[in-house]
């Protein structure tokens, strides 16, 4: 899975979530208008857990930036530090993708 589409399915998440996270606080609002003991706890509770839930994604999207952040840091002083290894690696790379498209092309 690359990266671009990597961020894709987070981007989706996130707004799959968030619309979920808007309809619990429109259903909250309707039950508080009905009011009574029962809706005024539940009402409550699901509060309790949708805040535990936005908390719990912050802290996860938090973790996700600081990993990618890491990631790309190590990547870029490596790269940075061994030039030469990091263009053979890239010709390598480049060389076994073309030979297995060359393959693909060949069969047919």
């Amino acid at each position: 899975m690359t990266h671009s589409s990597t961020q894709v399915i987070k981007k989706k998440l996130l707004a799959d979530f968030n619309a979920v996270m808007s309809e619990t606080d429109q259903l909250l609002k309707l039950v508080a208008d009905e009011g009574g003991d029962k809706a005024g706890a539940l009402r409550t509770k699901v509060e309790r857990n949708l805040n535990s839930a936005k908390q719990q994604l912050r802290s996860l999207e938090d973790a996700v930036i600081e990993t990618t952040r890491a990631g790309a840091h190590a990547t870029d002083a490596y790269v940075h530090e061994n030039p030469w290894q990091t263009v053979a690696i890239a010709a390598g790379l480049s060389a076994v993708v073309g030979a297995a498209i060359s393959l693909l092309f060949c069969r047919r």
